[in-house]
């Protein structure tokens, strides 16, 4: 009687499930299935998968083994423990069937026995082949056979002779080998079979196989583990099991990151411990040299006697490849591999003998001198320090930080290790790194405070303030370090940088400080520096004002070297009228950022030029700047210029009626804005939810939200914003009849307009003027529309023909408010302002057909709640908001509210008018 079959699991328990599907590796899963069904149908075959270790092999070996549940599974791991044992690995395979050797014929089975039991090297290896072939076949006949061979470059010579006579012969019989080895099977025993190079995975399925063991993992963190991997899964699940979290500033030489986890070292040093002692310096050699210079490295190899026998072992293990002046390892998880697992006497040795092979000015070799010290040595830290000088020359600040903190952790003296961290600190911030570059900064200031910090960094602590949003705090720091540093160049940078924080906290005296200051510098351009400065001041009570926006503009072209460090912000430059100017000077600057990738700078110029384009009517352009600007602003952490961009998409959203969208974005800003008194970005996003509320037909909510900002003690009032939004504080106003406040607003607009000059404040003084009614609004209307320089701005011109036409078609002049609604309509249509189109819709609508009578004004009240009558009606008796609030239970701000929607809803704004419609009784 036979034995009874039985099958062993070939794998290991991994990271994934034994049953999960391989990620990435569809191909490879195709060719398996196809071999399986055909032993089915009663064809054998054999497949070698080929690759380095880590790179999927055994998955896939799992994934055979699992859908093979009807097969007799056979599986043999082998180790370099036993690759010197005879036939070891044949009896790891056949251990379990070991058995049906006695079902054999004689000779066969007793030359099987003997290899097994006696595993001796001298054993002819093609009878023990045939035995084996026969045994297998003999299986075979009642259950598919499964053979599965893992690592098998570590099989003794004698088993991999016999499998390699096995894997030649199987074709005829329901019989499937798989061979998994590191090797190219072409120079190994399995010459000749089909085989499948198995290569790392693509960066899709690699972020589908991290998300899979990590889902809630930081982008960075992913994005970082997905590169430095290169597609090997195991280096890529090694990585989330460590502590290793990316570092901004690229590793340092000798420090490469992340680290190998253990089971990739095992089979990496496994590899490289059987190579000769030559080959294996070879490899370190190799994995020392960052460039992959192959002169650098022969010349350092000649100083240990490294010969072409060295080079030729190294190559055939499949380690090393040599292509032109090149050389490198075949996947960047073995270089990583071969530096930390050979230890750290071996790495200092190479890169001292790297460092020998190289002239004493090259970077590189200051580089490998500080990768081969192992304590405080001031020679290579100044050596390393002239490195990062060289690198600021060149404009690669990422170069210069990384030497700068190695040549810090080098220096003896905490005095020179302080400066040389601020100096880090700075190179960081400029590659756009700013949590490194605060990291650094606070490691310098603990280490050895004092002055020398602020002249090292060029005054990085307010800068940093200013970028995290805590402009009172980066003003003072910008203002003290102005005095600390040395180039004037970055003093006058400093100076702007505090006059914008003095504005975003809304404080004009801070700026008028930091003015001040600025003008006592001596630079280069001081002679422009008084008009291009000129424009930063936001007061409307003001009685001073610069020449004209010609001026600044000629100021600044000769100041094009600097113009970011002395353009004011861009709601500051609609203010004042100088956008197109200040936009062009912007517009101008964009392309040299990206070309040298300043991505802070970049992201901040992209914030100020979709402000622009969302005032000029180019919404496209805009949103596109915004949504760049934001994403290089949280890849570098500005959260300033975050908050800005998220403003000009709420904005967007405003207008456009996304009323989710807009309160979304301003609600986010808010968040951290009002406690960092950033009153700037915080009034921004008041305007966003007052506008959101007025443009939705609901101006008593608005009027609430937008008096905000010019309400001293909230942390959204700001001069600048309160001038921006006061045709939308006065129609408001109108409409819940605040008049008090409608007129303050056309008090202020008018103090500006004429202090000024700018177009969209003439027009909107002369258009909220005209919403308070009277003998003289139509001259009013005309007076707004026909400003010059309106067009620039569309939505402004396109809201005064609104408001002329409703006022039009309320005074019963249907044909003329048709004119002006029509206009309307087109550029609101046009620029895609949904709620105040579905608002010009509605009036022209009541202005009935071309040439018709059109409906009547009193045929308006029966979109009015029966709350909105009642209020409507006593509001016509002259009653006010109190007595009508007594007299119906109410408060009085909720007779406010509904007035506000009477007024809008009825096209009108004096309570007066009500006595056309309302001064009957109450409907039912």
């Amino acid at each position: 009687m036979k034995p009874p079959l039985s099958d062993t699991h070939t794998a290991e328990a991994g990271v994934l499930p034994a049953t999960a599907e391989p990620i990435g590796r569809q191909e490879e899963t195709a060719a398996l299935d196809g071999l399986l069904s055909g032993a089915r149908g009663g064809r054998g075959g054999a497949l070698a998968l080929w690759g380095e270790p880590g790179i999927g092999k055994s998955t896939l070996l799992r994934y055979a083994h699992d859908r093979a549940a009807d097969f007799v599974r056979l599986g043999h791991r082998a180790t370099r423990s036993e690759s010197d044992l005879p036939f070891a690995g044949l009896h790891g395979l056949l251990r379990p069937v070991a058995a049906r050797t006695g079902s054999l014929p004689t000779d066969r089975g007793a030359v099987l026995r003997t290899a097994l039991e006696a595993g001796t090297a001298s054993a002819n290896p093609l009878p023990v082949g045939a035995a084996v072939l026969s045994l297998l076949c003999a299986i075979a006949e009642e259950r598919p056979v499964l053979v599965l061979l893992d690592d098998a470059q570590w099989l003794d010579a004698a088993s991999a002779r016999c499998l390699g006579i096995l894997v030649r012969r199987v074709a005829a019989h329901p019989v499937v080998v798989l061979v998994a080895d590191h090797g190219d099977p072409a120079a190994r025993p399995w010459e000749g079979i089909p085989d499948v190079r198995v290569e790392g995975l693509a960066e899709e399925s690699a972020r589908h196989l991290h998300a899979t063991v990590a889902p809630r993992a930081d982008e960075a963190v992913v994005r970082a583990a997905v590169e430095e991997a290169g597609g090997n899964p195991l280096a890529l699940l090694e990585s989330v099991g460590s502590d290793w979290v990316p570092d901004e500033v690229e590793p340092l030489p000798g420090r490469l990151r992340p680290p190998v986890g253990p089971r990739l070292c095992r089979a990496f040093r496994a590899a490289i411990e059987a190579l000769s002692p030559p080959a294996r310096l070879l490899t370190v050699l190799v994995a020392a040299e960052d460039h992959g210079d192959l002169l650098v490295v022969r010349r350092a190899g000649r100083a240990f006697g490294i010969d072409d026998t060295a080079w030729d072992e190294a190559a055939d293990a499949g380690l090393l490849r040599v292509r032109g002046d090149r050389v490198g390892f075949r996947h960047p998880v073995v270089r990583r591999a071969v530096y930390e697992c050979c230890g750290a006497a071996a790495r200092r040795r190479a890169h001292q003998a790297l460092a020998a092979a190289l002239p004493d000015e090259a970077d590189e070799h200051a580089w490998h001198l500080a990768s081969a010290a192992h304590d405080h040595d001031e020679d290579v830290a100044g050596l390393l320090e002239r490195t990062a000088a060289r690198s600021r020359l060149r404009g690669a600040m990422a170069a210069e930080a990384r030497a700068l903190r190695r040549a810090a952790e080098l220096s003896p003296a905490p005095i020179d290790a302080s400066r040389r961290l601020a100096g880090a600190a700075r190179a960081a911030w400029d590659a756009g790194w700013a949590t490194t570059a605060e990291r650094l900064l606070d490691d310098a200031e603990r280490l050895a405070p004092g002055t020398h910090i602020a002249r090292c960094s060029l005054g990085l602590r307010g800068v940093i303030e200013s970028s995290r949003g805590a402009p009172e705090l980066a003003h003072h720091y910008l203002t003290t370090d102005m005095e600390l540093v040395e180039d004037p160049g970055t003093a006058l940078e400093l100076g702007t940088t505090a006059m914008r924080a003095g504005w975003a906290a809304g404080r004009s005296d801070l700026a008028a400080g930091a003015l001040e200051a600025l003008l006592e510098l001596d630079v280069e351009e001081r002679a422009g520096l008084p008009v291009l400065l000129a424009w930063w001041s936001d007061d409307p009570a003001a009685d001073t004002a610069p020449a004209d926006a010609t001026g600044f503009a000629d100021a600044l072209s000769r100041a094009r070297r600097t113009p970011l460090r002395l353009l004011p912000p861009a709601p500051l430059a609609v203010v004042w009228g100088i956008d197109t100017a200040t936009g062009d000077a912007l517009r101008r600057r964009a392309p040299h950022l990206r070309r040298r990738f300043e991505p802070a700078r970049l992201a901040d110029v992209l914030a100020h030029t979709a402000t622009l384009d969302g005032f000029a009517g180019r919404w496209a352009e805009s949103e596109s700047a915004a949504e760049e600007g934001l994403r290089l602003a949280e890849d570098v952490g500005a959260d300033q210029i975050a908050a800005h961009c998220r403003n000009c998409l709420g904005w967007l959203a405003a207008v456009r009626g996304d009323e989710h969208r807009a309160a979304e974005a301003a609600d986010r800003v808010l968040r951290t804005a009002l406690p960092r008194g950033s009153r700037a970005v915080s009034a921004a996003s008041y305007w966003i939810k007052g506008m959101t509320s007025l443009f939705q037909e609901r101006p008593g909510e608005a009027l609430d939200t937008l008096l905000r900002l010019a309400d001293p003690g909230h942390g959204a009032m700001h001069p600048t914003f309160a001038l921006l939004a006061a045709l939308d504080t006065a129609e408001a106003a109108v409409h819940v009849g605040r008049l008090d406040v409608a007129e303050e607003r056309v008090r202020r607009l008018h103090a500006w307009a004429r202090r000024t000059g700018a177009p969209w404040a003439c027009s909107s003084a002369h258009a909220a003027e005209a919403l308070l009614g009277g003998p003289r609004a139509e001259d009013a209307f005309r007076t707004a529309l026909d400003v010059h320089g309106t067009r620039s701005q569309p939505l402004l011109r396109a809201r005064v023909q609104l408001f002329y036409g409703e006022w039009l078609r309320r005074g019963r002049r249907r044909t003329d408010a048709r004119v002006h609604l029509g206009s309307a309509l087109e550029v609101f249509d046009r620029l895609g302002a949904e709620p105040l189109g579905r608002r010009a819709r509605r009036e022209r609508d009541l202005t009935g057909p071309p040439g018709g009578r059109g409906s009547s004004d009193a045929g308006e009240d029966v979109r009015l709640t029966a709350q909105e009558h009642r209020i409507a009606r006593l509001a016509a008796q002259r009653m006010t908001n109190r007595e009508i609030a007594a007299k119906l239970r109410i408060s009085h701000r909720t007779v406010g509210h509904h007035l506000g929607n009477v007024f809008a809803k009825l096209g009108i704004t004096a309570r007066s008018e009500l006595g056309r419609t309302h001064g009957g009784p109450e409907p039912g």
